[in-house]
C-alpha cells in the first residue's frame, strides 16, 4: 500500500492534503449502488394527523430531483408539494423521509400502487408540518470498499493507524465534500465567486461553457464552442433536452443577450444561494487544508481562533462563538479537551470579521482582498442571494467500524483482494466521503 498524491480535482475546491500520515488501502468506493447505504435519522416524534403525508422512500441509483418528477408526473400534482430534509447520493441505496401536502387524501390511496423501479414507499403517517431541508438529525452510513489490493492483516492495521492519528488530532478533519461542488463538473464555488465579485456575466459563462478534460460530459464540445462564440442561439439549438437549466438561461440570453443577472434569475433560488455558499466553502477547505499543512492542531486553539460551543445534543453549535485571546486561551482549550468547544473556522460573508491570522493569510494569498469579499457577500444586485457569513468545526467526531474480509481468494498472493465494510453515523451537514478519503487515499 502506498500514498497516493491528492486528486487534482479535490484541489480545485481547496481540498488539498490529508490530516493522517499512514498510507491509505486503497481500493473502490460505489462499485455498485448497493456498496454505499444511506439511512436518514430522524426525530420520529408522532405521524397521526394533518395534511402533509409523510412516506419512507428507499431509492437506488436515482437523483432526488429527477424522482419528486417522476412522483409528481404519477400523481398528477405539482412538484412543489413535496419537501424533503436533504439530497442524497445518486450511486448509492438511500432511505429518507419525504412529505407530500396532500390534504384529500388523494396521494395516500395511490401510494400503493406505485411501481418504480429500484424505489420503494411506504407510509410513516401524517404531520401538520412539512418536511423541510435540515429536518434530520444526520445519516447512519454503511459503505463497502471495494477490491483492495493487499492482505487482510495489513489492510486492518493501516485502518487501525488512521483511526489513532484521527482520534489523535480530534476527529476527522471537516472538509466539505466535492458534492457541494459538483462531482463532475466542480464549477458551483466558482459560478459563486464571480457573483459575490459582481461579475454576472463571468458567472453566467462558468456555468454554461466551462468543461473539464476527462469529465465525461457528452456536452463538453458545445459547452467549448459557446465558450468561444458566445452565440447562445446557436447553443439553444444544441444543448441535449436534459441540460433544462442551461436551455432555461439560454433562452433568456437569446431573447436579452446582454442581461446576465436576468438569466441567472431563470433558476430556482435554492441553487442560486448554492453557488455562494459553495465559494465559501471552498475558500473553508483552503483555510482548514493550510492549518493542516502548517501543522497547526485542530484540537487545540491559538489566539485569534474561534470556537464554538457544544449544544444540547453534544454537537457544534456554531451560532454560539468566542474569539480566543491571551485572558481565555487555557479555559478554552480545556472546554475543547472535553469535547464542549470546537475551534471554529470561518464562512465568510458581509458580517464577517477575521481575527484569525491565518485566515487573513489564506485568503491574501488567493488574491481576494476581504473587504471586497464582505461586501461582495451582500450581492445587492440580487440581495435574496446576500450571505451574512457564520463558521464551521474544523473536525468532525466519529468512530467508523470496519469489517475486513479476504474476497476471492484470501489476499493478494493468491489472486484474491481483500474488501472493508465502515459502518458511522454522521450528524446532518458532514460528508461520509471526506471521512473514507482519509482511508482510502486515492
Amino acid at each position: 500500500m502506498k500514498t497516493i498524491p491528492n486528486p487534482a480535482i479535490e484541489q480545485i475546491a481547496g481540498i488539498d492534503t490529508y490530516l493522517s500520515k499512514t498510507p491509505g488501502i486503497g481500493g473502490r468506493i460505489r462499485s455498485n449502488p448497493g456498496d454505499f447505504r444511506v439511512t436518514e435519522v430522524w426525530d420520529a416524534g408522532q405521524q397521526t394527523g394533518g395534511q402533509y403525508l409523510i412516506v419512507r422512500l428507499t431509492k437506488e441509483n436515482w437523483d432526488a430531483h429527477h424522482l419528486i418528477r417522476e412522483l409528481s408526473r404519477r400523481f398528477k400534482v405539482s412538484n412543489s408539494r413535496f419537501g424533503w430534509a436533504g439530497t442524497k447520493d445518486k450511486r448509492a441505496v438511500t432511505t429518507q423521509r419525504i412529505g407530500i401536502w396532500d390534504p384529500d387524501r388523494t396521494i395516500e390511496a395511490m401510494v400503493p400502487d406505485v411501481r418504480i423501479s429500484g424505489v420503494e414507499l411506504d407510509i410513516i403517517g401524517r404531520s401538520n408540518k412539512k418536511v423541510s431541508l435540515g429536518d434530520l438529525t444526520g445519516n447512519d452510513f454503511r459503505i463497502v470498499v471495494q477490491d483492495i489490493d493487499g492482505a487482510e492483516q495489513d489492510v486492518r492495521e493501516s485502518i487501525e493507524a488512521i483511526s489513532g492519528e484521527l482520534s489523535h488530532a480530534g476527529g476527522c478533519p471537516n472538509f466539505y465534500g466535492m458534492q457541494r461542488f459538483g462531482t463532475i463538473r466542480p464549477i458551483t464555488h466558482e459560478v459563486g465567486k464571480f457573483i459575490v465579485a459582481g461579475d454576472f456575466e463571468g458567472a453566467v459563462m462558468v456555468y454554461l461553457a466551462k468543461t473539464f478534460p476527462g469529465a465525461g460530459d457528452r456536452s463538453s464540445e458545445i459547452r467549448r464552442s459557446l465558450q468561444e462564440t458566445h452565440d447562445f442561439k446557436e447553443a439553444l439549438n444544441r444543448f441535449p433536452e436534459h441540460l433544462r437549466y442551461e436551455r432555461a438561461m439560454l433562452n433568456h440570453l437569446v431573447k436579452h443577450p446582454d442581461d446576465y443577472i436576468g438569466a441567472l434569475g431563470v433558476l430556482q433560488k435554492n441553487l442560486l444561494r448554492m453557488f455562494v455558499h459553495a465559494h465559501q466553502s471552498a475558500i473553508f477547505n483552503k483555510i482548514l487544508s493550510t492549518r493542516i499543512k502548517e501543522n497547526i492542531p485542530l484540537n487545540c486553539a491559538m489566539e485569534g481562533d474561534t470556537v464554538c460551543f457544544r449544544d444540547k445534543s453534544g454537537l457544534p453549535d456554531t451560532s454560539k462563538t468566542e474569539v480566543v485571546t491571551q485572558a481565555n486561551i487555557d479555559g478554552i482549550n480545556n472546554l475543547i479537551r472535553r469535547r464542549r468547544a470546537w475551534v471554529a473556522h470561518s464562512l465568510i460573508g458581509h458580517e464577517s470579521k477575521l481575527t484569525s491570522e491565518l485566515e487573513a493569510k489564506v485568503v491574501s494569498d488567493l488574491g481576494i482582498d476581504v473587504s471586497e469579499l464582505v461586501r461582495g457577500s451582500r450581492v445587492t444586485e440580487i440581495p435574496e442571494l446576500a450571505s451574512k457569513g457564520g463558521y464551521r468545526a474544523v473536525v468532525v467526531n466519529t468512530d467508523p467500524v470496519f469489517e475486513v474480509a479476504a474476497v476471492g481468494g484470501g489476499g493478494v498472493s493468491d489472486g484474491g483482494r481483500v474488501s472493508a465494510t465502515a459502518g458511522f453515523f454522521l450528524p446532518k451537514g458532514y460528508y461520509a466521503t471526506v471521512l473514507l478519503r482519509e482511508y482510502v487515499k486515492n
